[in-house]
């Protein structure tokens, strides 16, 4: 007689291969590379599609397996994801920056650099999410991929290693031990020859595109491009979001919902409006996030369980710079830290982050640098990265597929300032 107990015993005791858990992850990786490339119409109409039905295979998976607590892990880091991500987005979207004058290559220099360092106070996300629509503004007459790519680079990422509030994986790190002024400390040499590298290598590239441009579009401008602020009341908003994040879990998440939703209710119309704001960036993020977030899981697991094996016993930094970077390229850079911080921990016999501080510093200053800084190379690295393409595409900027964003941005001018990170401070 068919026994419904011994049968889901049996059941959840089924195991799956490694290679073949992976796989769903690898599909929603290629279709996300490839799928927009070949076939970009049919990509826009079915990607949540493709994203939630990867996930779904997934979760159905670990669901039958009982393996609640790895549903529950990841449920938890997404949800936390879209709430930080979900509601930056809401109150930046809620401050209208009104620009005015010519972008000359120097004065968009200018423009980055103060978008890099205030990534260290507002976070990637929020800086992102509060600039990019002035930038592009501010570059109207002369818009091009490179602009959008360059400020992916120094704005959603690398500007923000200085301090835990700037990217997710620092602020993971700042609650597993890591002291809040360690990064400042350590990181700010990287930071300074990243940021300096890629803003030389702007300049050079915006000079060339500025030079092209007809005169009359150089030094065009129109009586409506003004200084302006509105939005004054969402300070208050993005200060709570800031404040949240020292909160307790679920508590931090509340206070961030509660900061968009005040903020949505109290922005005027209008101002939404000059911002041409509407929810198609957040809800593409948070769609192919969920499918990342449920079909990385058990990639990362098996990342804890190998370490050993894949970096040997003693790893130098450098092993370190580039395991954790190279996947940090193409999965979330906030997991991938903490999972190299695991395998850290775990090649070390098991020591706390306290004690990693002590007597690993090169190791773990490499993860902080490297899960940060190659978060820019894909659109996938970290989460503003979606949502800067999906805005800048929104407002009419031809931008690059996944893999063409590689071969034509990260792969000629981001992998060189890497590799001089590396030369200068890893490769010993």
């Amino acid at each position: 007689m068919f026994d419904p107990a011994t049968f889901n015993r049996d059941f959840s005791a089924v195991s799956l291969p490694g290679y073949i858990l992976i796989l769903p992850f690898a599909l929603l990786l290629g279709a996300m590379a490839i799928a927009p490339v070949i076939a970009p119409g049919w990509w826009r109409r079915h990607y949540q599609k493709i994203a939630l039905g990867l996930g779904a295979v997934m979760v159905v998976y670990y669901f039958v397996r009982r393996d609640f607590a790895s549903l529950g892990h990841a449920a938890q880091e997404y949800f936390g994801f879209l709430a930080l991500v979900g509601s930056l987005f809401v109150v930046s979207g809620g401050i209208h920056l009104g620009v005015k004058g010519e972008a000359t290559p120097l004065k968009n220099v200018v423009f980055l650099f103060i978008g890099a360092v205030l990534a260290n106070i507002l976070g990637t996300t929020g800086a992102a999410i509060l600039l990019i629509r002035p930038w592009i503004r501010r570059n109207k007459y002369r818009i091009a991929a490179h602009h959008i790519a360059f400020f992916i680079f120094l704005v959603a990422n690398v500007g923000g290693s200085l301090t835990p509030i700037g990217d997710p994986p620092l602020f993971l790190g700042f609650l597993q031990g890591v002291p809040f002024w360690w990064v400042a400390k350590n990181c700010w040499p990287m930071w300074a020859v990243a940021t300096g590298l890629l803003l030389g290598i702007f300049y050079v590239v915006d000079k060339i595109n500025y030079q092209r441009a007809a005169r009359s579009v150089r030094e065009k401008t129109t009586a409506a491009d003004t200084w302006q602020f509105d939005g004054w009341a969402n300070l208050f908003f993005l200060a709570v979001i800031l404040g949240a994040v020292f909160a307790p879990r679920f508590w931090r998440e509340g206070l961030m919902l509660a900061a968009a939703l005040g903020s949505w209710v109290t922005t005027k119309k209008i101002v939404h409006e000059a911002n041409d704001f509407n929810f198609h960036p957040v809800q593409e993020v948070a769609v192919l996030f969920a499918g990342i977030f449920a079909t990385m899981t058990p990639a990362l697991a098996w990342l804890d369980q190998n370490a050993g094996l894949l970096l040997g016993q003693n790893p130098s930094a450098g092993i370190f710079y580039f395991g954790t970077g190279t996947l940090s390229a193409v999965l979330d850079n906030a997991p991938t830290y903490l999972g190299f911080l695991s395998a850290l921990s775990g090649v070390t016999g098991g020591k706390s982050v306290a004690e990693l501080l002590t007597t690993q510093p090169a190791q773990l200053l490499a993860i902080s640098t490297s899960a940060v800084f190659f978060g820019a190379a894909t659109y996938l690295g970290n989460g503003p990265n979606f949502m800067v393409k999906a805005i800048a595409e929104q407002n009419g900027v031809r931008m690059p597929s996944f893999g063409e964003f590689i071969l034509k941005f990260s792969l000629p001018f981001l992998l060189p300032v890497l590799l001089v990170v590396w030369r200068l401070f890893f490769r010993g």
